[in-house]
């Protein structure tokens, strides 16, 4: 999908003419006659704007003060400021207060285009870097996943409820379908955010190595044992224990596991005394467990101290509404590994992917999509990138169309409307059946669920308008246990 491009200019000619460099070098263009309009169009996520072109003296609201409002409303969006003179002074103060680059007017459209495209590698770089460092300091959060499509909605629900407590968690799904990063989502929305987060691959781990890995030794424990090693337990003491592919461990390991689970204490190989550790406690597998325990191959008491909180995670084709951002998450992040500059995926591209049925889940899209940027020679990823999938597609017209993104509309209500109950043009009713005013608490939640799908689930702009705290915007929404996604179909 093209990125979108904002242009804010009062002189409507210097509007058309950009207008025109832009939608040739392939992007989409939105265009404001002035400060506030721009301000309102680029604060507006349903608009999807990516980069703003802005020019600096505007009657009425100037370039600088709408670019100083911009950075408050939206810190991350980049902004090329439009300048009649190129003194210094004036570069140095908008580059200042938040600007990436400036052009001086009449701008050549060739610079023009070459600043869109540094602007939108240096956002794919900044967002990468901060993406893995959210990743390492354990502070990845629910808002971080792509996760729109209804399927995922109940998943992301129940995993909040989970990140409130300690509880044990166990994440059911098959192969790839991203168990880890739901994983690493509940910690960084838990009170051990910011602590360790250990990932063990059960299924890697030699049979003989698996109480060393997971338990720690001493030096001297055994043939080989040159140092001592304190185990993938106390590696995680304070923070979380990610155990993927549970089902793949050992009988023998099971009943160590158990204990260290029930006892919290862990005994190194060749230790004297056990070791304390506090370590919240969260499974993965692919395979059936509870058939696995009627075969004999993995214990009950162990299903049940690790099946305490069961989230069962939706293969990619059961979420197909998510593929489309997916796809862009992919691009951006490999534009930012690989210094390509791909800006999207065509049309027939997006509606071949959407109509695939991956069997390796989101793991092989992100592979897939990794190979067709290396192999993409234009500006656009097409069908002839993805040359495994393309040959096993029928044409492209008997395929299904992709949903289009539509933010949630409102009915119509007519201002003040006192005797259905409604206020100006916000569908909260104010009284009830009966025509007494509705309780404080009810109407709070049937505007915060308002406002979640009007925000088209972006919980920070919510958070924002509504002006109050994201903790306390998460706490009100498990109390009325309300729809966080709202109605969304891709995201």
């Amino acid at each position: 999908m093209a990125k979108t491009i904002l242009v804010v200019d009062d002189d409507p000619t210097q509007r058309r003419l950009l207008q025109a460099a832009v939608e040739k070098a392939g992007f989409a263009c939105r265009t404001a006659p002035d400060g506030e309009t721009g301000l309102q169009m680029a604060a507006d996520a349903r608009e999807g704007v990516d980069i703003v072109l802005l020019d600096l003296t505007m009657p009425g609201l100037s370039g600088m003060e709408t670019l100083e409002r911009l950075n408050g409303k939206r810190p991350d969006l980049p902004v090329i400021m439009l300048t009649a003179t190129s003194g210094i002074d004036t570069i140095v103060q908008t580059m200042r207060r938040g600007a990436v680059d400036f052009i001086v007017k009449p701008a050549n459209p060739e610079r023009v285009v070459v600043s869109i495209r540094n602007a939108l590698k240096m956002q794919s770089l900044t967002g990468e870097v901060k993406r893995l460092s959210r990743k390492v300091e354990g502070g990845m959060k629910f808002e971080d996943m792509i996760a729109s499509a209804p399927a995922m909605r109940s998943v992301i629900r129940m995993a909040e409820r989970g990140a409130a407590s300690d509880i044990p968690v166990l994440i059911l799904g098959e192969s790839g379908v991203g168990k880890e990063v739901v994983a690493r989502c509940i910690q960084g929305a838990s009170q051990r955010a910011g602590k360790p987060f250990v990932t063990v691959n059960c299924g890697a781990i030699p049979e003989n190595l698996v109480e060393s890995i997971l338990f720690g030794h001493e030096k001297g424990a055994f043939t080989g044992a040159v140092s001592k090693s304190p185990g993938k337990f106390v590696e995680a003491d304070g923070g979380t224990l990610f155990l993927d592919e549970v089902g793949e461990l050992p009988l023998d390991a099971q009943v160590k596991l158990l204990r260290a689970l029930q006892e919290g204490e862990v005994d190194a190989v060749g230790a004297r005394r056990p070791t304390k550790v506090d370590v919240r406690i969260i499974s993965a597998t692919n395979r059936d467990l509870a058939g696995q325990v009627k075969a004999g191959t993995f214990r009950e008491d162990l299903f049940y101290r690790l099946n305490v909180f069961p989230i069962d995670m939706p293969s990619l084709k059961e979420r197909r509404e998510d593929i489309p951002a997916l796809v862009d998450h992919f691009i951006g992040r490999f534009n930012a590994s690989e210094g390509t500059k791909v800006t999207g995926a065509s049309k027939d591209t997006l509606q071949m992917l959407y109509s695939y049925d991956w069997p390796g889940n989101v793991r092989q899209l992100e592979n897939a999509v990794f190979r067709a940027v290396v192999l993409c020679d234009g500006d656009e990823l097409r069908p002839q990138d993805f040359p495994q999938i393309s040959g096993q597609m029928a044409d492209v017209m008997m395929m299904p169309a992709v949903p289009v993104q539509r933010p949630p509309e409102a009915p119509p209500v007519p201002a003040n409307d006192v005797k259905s109950g409604f206020v100006g043009d916000v569908p909260v009713a104010i009284k009830d059946e009966d025509g007494e005013i509705r309780s404080l608490q009810d109407i709070e939640r049937d505007l915060l669920q308002y406002a979640i799908e009007f925000y088209d689930g972006h919980m920070s702009e919510v958070s924002r308008r509504l002006g109050i705290g994201r903790s306390t915007l998460y706490r009100k929404v498990r109390e009325y246990d309300l729809d966080v996604r709202g109605d969304r179909e891709t995201g």
